[in-house]
């Protein structure tokens, strides 16, 4: 079974997921700012969700992890949770 690490910010709203990847393209923290404004309970470690295995995450997380590149923010990801930006750090 495959599995992955990522790091991730969830916000309510696109226009804040937008306005955080306009920030993270410009170099800022991904830690520092998933612990600013980061809803899931991840974000005390900045956004670090560990290691999780294919289907663990809902359907549109798991796609952007298991088949989109490495170490690059993807977003904003709509879920039932609200917006994501997902930087996957390895998949083995």
């Amino acid at each position: 079974m495959a599995s992955a690490c990522a790091l991730h910010i969830l916000v309510k709203t696109e226009k804040l997921a937008v306005e955080l990847k306009t920030q993270l393209d410009k170099g800022a923290n991904f830690g520092a700012l998933a612990k600013k404004h980061s809803l899931c309970p991840s974000k005390k470690k900045g956004g670090d969700l560990g290691e999780f295995r294919r289907g663990q995450m809902v359907k549109a997380f798991d796609d952007v992890v298991f088949k989109r590149p490495l170490l690059k923010v993807h977003g904003p990801i709509k879920t039932k949770f609200g917006y994501h930006l997902i930087k996957t750090l390895y998949r083995s």
